[in-house]
């Protein structure tokens, strides 16, 4: 299937627009895990800031182990996406099966939602925890602990957004072992992701969910991830389609050039034509093909093997 595509790979800092490919690379199907999926609470009593005891005030993970023979070392939180308001269920568990495939294990998030009543810091503080708890058993899950990513889509990438430029090295002092370790992703796959808080190309119902009915100004531009970016910042993958009609494609190219001004690798498929939300891609020759993209720059990363 022909198809006209836009490709800005800044990582290597070069440019390919509008090229025409056969694309025979499309991934193959998922496989599940050796071993079924396990959910774990990310604190074992109530989370921090818990407005009561209900399944939707407790954050957890979903691990998917990848199979002994497959598996690279390589671990991802993944966070799906929902405008904050839920969590799309075809941005986790596909996402973190695919993820097996390539011998990554994965824990899907369930952070806590504005629809819920949860504000920022709340989900930030979600993530964080995640990418920690994956460190701290990195030894038994057998995960390398430099080698742990997030990913996420839409509201779910403003958040895997919010953990690549939000970050700290851990507490020493702290009394809980997870909380004296890094929060910091060494990778970050943002999927059609909301990034900006601000007008005109943040997208309302997330802002809203996340940050309130009116947030001041600065409360704007801390949550605006692309102006947060540093030299620290992981390196970056990320996908939009140009025509997105939910959270304009302003989003990931602002972001990207953040990047770029601070010397942070980053990788930027946009396709022309594509609806917000497709996921892995699904049955569609051209976007189904991102996901394969994504597995060649996870190589080059020391993620997966050849």
């Amino acid at each position: 299937m022909l198809s006209h595509r836009l490709c800005i790979s800044l990582g290597l800092f070069a440019l390919v627009a509008l090229a025409q490919a056969v694309r025979a690379d499309v991934p193959p199907a998922a496989s599940p895990a050796v071993e079924p999926p396990t959910t774990l609470r990310l604190w074992k009593g109530d989370a921090p800031g818990a407005k009561g005891t209900q399944d939707s005030d407790i954050p957890t993970i979903t691990l998917y182990l990848a199979a002994k023979d497959k598996a690279t070392g390589a671990a991802f939180v993944v966070c799906p996406g929902g405008g904050y308001g839920g969590l799309a269920g075809h941005e986790g568990e596909p996402v973190a099966k695919w993820l097996n495939t390539l011998g990554v294990t994965s824990v899907v998030l369930k952070y806590r939602l504005g629809s819920h009543g949860y504000r920022h810091p709340v989900e930030l503080g979600d993530v964080r925890r995640a990418i920690r708890t994956v460190r701290a058993n990195s030894s038994e899950w057998g995960v390398d602990p430099k080698r742990i990513g997030v990913l996420g889509f839409s509201a779910g990438g403003h958040l895997a957004s919010s953990a690549a430029t939000h970050f700290d090295a851990g507490d020493p002092k702290a009394a809980d072992p997870v909380d004296q370790l890094s929060c910091r992703p060494d990778l970050a796959i943002l999927i059609y992701p909301v990034i900006t808080m601000t007008d005109p190309f943040t997208h309302g119902g997330s802002r809203q969910n996340l940050l309130g009915d009116k947030p001041d100004s600065q409360l704007i531009d801390l949550m605006s991830n692309e102006k947060q970016v540093t030299p620290q910042t992981p390196p970056c993958f990320l996908v939009h389609t140009a025509d997105d009609g939910a959270v304009p494609v302003e989003n990931s190219l602002n972001f990207v050039a953040a990047c770029h001004k601070n010397h942070v690798p980053v990788e930027l498929h946009v396709f022309e034509h594509g609806p917000h939300g497709f996921g892995l891609g699904g049955n569609d020759p051209v976007l189904s093909t991102w996901p394969a993209d994504a597995a060649r720059w996870l190589e080059r990363h020391g993620f997966t093997k050849k």
